[in-house]
């Protein structure tokens, strides 16, 4: 796990552009900090340059100096900057050396170096991991950006006026767009208030796209010009019969088993949930030594998931770590908002971050169960949703909402379902602002835009529950909970690895017939898989959500950044939000209207995002 930036220009830029990518990057690659670059005419530079690529190490797998990136090609013609893991290629490696192919070491990047080698960008689908790659070859002067099938790594990239940037974070291409193209994307804002995230391609700069899962981008280095292609999906076809038990049970214990191999201390991230106690599970089956577990704990009852996960960890004879979750928000909320990289508001990141935190002290590499919901349908808004799914088949109005007030209420909420159709409607059962809302925070917004998720047009499952969770896997799990994942994660140099995600086991789910898949309580295909926690009734508990005290934070952390937040929020977002709206929704609560806690908390996100950008904005050469 590491760091990627790069770039290539018609024009020269300076050492201090280049160091301030670096810098942009140096959480998440704490061990070896390396970059290459070229001049116009191709000789390499130690200062300025025209090409350059930028890696931040953070060491798993052969630590050595030797494997530190970028790493070329014993010709000298192909570069390889590569941030993830790439897991169970040693069978793919024999068949290389075969070849004739010579490894100087024990590291996935030269293997994938090689492959690339030896089948051109065909080789993604000899892999299985996490990743975006970075690989410049001189031989066909092309350049390849890659991200991994569900979407575990970010990458995001800028091309304009046919010069290329790329970098793991919008904070380290930045510094390469010159001062008059680092404008805010105004739909980027709109997106963000719409799903507390900005979903893919957008980003909150109107000159910095995200590639989406499952695709590459190419450069040619020649005609400047950009390609890009989706390289995978999950199957469409279903088994007629149920999956048997040995062969699904066998495909998750090898991506959980993969994914225990590192030269780095290893310890798994455990709630009292399904998913996370699946994994530790098969961990103990499969006679993998006691590890390291680590939980949070919250002092609310109704949030705290340390008691019971307490007891999986006993049964399993793990190692626990109970993390106490004594926040000082007040004192850490500008570093952990920079450390989201740009506006994103899920609350549980906080908690998350402070996890990472305590958990990188002691080991390098964590297991997670993030993906059990989005798979096998675990989030209650999918049977919510679902109960009105005869509106499939009708159209929404797809009027623009005039601008209202901010206070929602039940009428403007059902009134704004009618104009959206059924999957667009899907975006109120998150949390986020209703397009009724947004229209008051922003009455000059030129373009409106219903959501701003991508794949919506390509949608056409018989199953509405499959059309849901499609819309996720394209937008809500690689821009929402696997961005927050990999951010709050790398922030403090600790890597995360999510066996659920594995693209041979999400295959494998796709093509389980609905009545295995889909069951009621969720997930029941899990029991099988952890004989030893019969006893504890995980089926039978309350799900609880890994959310942090919201009131208490806007009543106390951050009551005194409250008030100035509306006029700067309207200043920073050049007038597209409006101050008026915002001071209004401020005094709805504070007059006791307590559910706006979450979209307040949003707002101040985004103002403390966008006064940090816009800082970078003017500081950067």
């Amino acid at each position: 796990m590491c760091g990627i930036a790069g770039f290539f220009s018609q024009q020269e830029r300076g050492p201090e552009t280049i160091a301030a990518m670096m810098d942009a990057l140096k959480n998440r690659g704490p061990d070896s900090m390396h970059s290459v670059r070229w001049r116009q005419d191709g000789s390499r530079s130690e200062f300025s340059a025209s090409k350059a690529l930028i890696h931040a190490r953070l060491s798993i797998i052969d630590p050595r100096p030797i494997s530190d990136q970028p790493m070329v090609s014993n010709d000298g013609q192909v570069w390889i900057c590569y941030n993830g893991e790439v897991y169970d290629w040693s069978q793919h490696a024999e068949e290389l050396k075969s070849q004739g192919a010579v490894f100087k070491t024990r590291s996935d990047t030269e293997f994938i170096l090689h492959a690339y080698q030896h089948w051109g960008i065909n080789m993604l689908t000899r892999l299985r991991g996490m990743f975006a790659i970075a690989i410049l070859d001189l031989r066909t002067q092309k350049f390849w950006l890659v991200r991994d099938r569900m979407g575990l790594k970010p990458i995001v990239y800028s091309h304009l006026d046919g010069e290329f940037a790329f970098g793991s974070t919008v904070r380290s291409v930045l510094p390469f767009l010159l001062r008059d193209q680092r404008d805010w994307n105004p739909a980027g804002i709109d997106a963000y208030l719409a799903h507390r995230y900005i979903p893919a391609p957008q980003t909150i700069f109107k000159n910095i796209q995200r590639l989406p899962n499952a695709h590459w981008l190419s450069y040619d280095l020649g005609t400047r010009q950009v390609q890009t292609q989706c390289y995978w999906q999950p199957p469409q076809d279903v088994s007629a019969q149920p999956i048997p038990e040995d062969e699904w049970l066998g495909t998750l214990d090898t991506a959980i088993r993969i994914r225990t191999v590192a030269d780095r201390p290893l310890g798994i991230f455990l709630s009292s949930g399904i998913d996370s106690s699946t994994i530790a599970s098969r961990l103990v089956e499969q006679g993998y030594p006691s590890v390291n577990s680590f939980t949070a704990s919250f002092d609310q009852p109704a949030m705290d998931e340390s008691v019971l996960a307490s007891k999986i960890a006993d049964t399993l004879g793990f190692q626990k770590n109970i993390i106490p979750i004594t926040m000082n928000i007040g004192g850490d909320i500008d570093q952990i908002i920079a450390d989201l990289d740009e506006p994103f508001a899920d609350p549980s990141s906080l908690p998350t971050w402070y996890l990472s935190q305590a958990t990188t002290q002691q080991v390098k590499v964590v297991l997670g169960g993030d993906g059990g919901d989005e798979l096998l349908a675990g989030y209650k808004r999918f049977a919510k949703h679902q109960r009105n799914s005869w509106r499939r088949w009708f159209p929404g109005a797809h009027s623009r909402p005039q601008s209202g007030q901010i206070s929602g209420s039940k009428f403007s909420k059902l009134l704004d379902e009618a104009r959206l159709d059924w999957r667009q409607a899907y975006s109120l059962r998150f949390s986020g602002f209703t397009p009724s809302q947004r229209a008051a925070l922003q009455p000059k917004l030129k373009q409106y835009q219903a959501v701003h998720w991508r794949g919506m047009d390509t949608l056409n499952s018989a199953n509405p529950l499959k059309e849901l969770l499609e819309i996720d896997r394209l937008n809500y799990l690689p821009e929402y909970i696997l961005r927050k994942s990999d951010l709050c994660t790398m922030a403090h140099g600790l890597e995360l690895r999510a066996p659920l995600l594995d693209h041979e086991w999400v295959s494998l789910v796709s093509r389980m017939p609905d009545a295995q898949r889909f069951t009621r309580p969720a997930k029941q295909l899990f029991k099988a898989a952890m004989p030893k926690l019969e006893s504890l009734h995980l089926f039978e508990a309350k799900k609880k959500g890994f959310n942090p005290p919201l009131n208490t934070w806007l009543e106390l952390d951050l009551a005194s950044r409250l008030d100035p937040m509306p006029k700067r929020l309207q200043e920073l977002s050049q007038g597209q939000i409006v101050s008026t709206a915002s001071a209004e929704l401020l005094r709805l609560y504070r007059a006791g209207k307590r559910h706006y806690a979450e979209q307040l908390l949003q707002l101040l996100f985004l103002q403390i995002s966008l006064s940090q950008l816009n800082e970078l904005r003017v500081r950067h050469p």
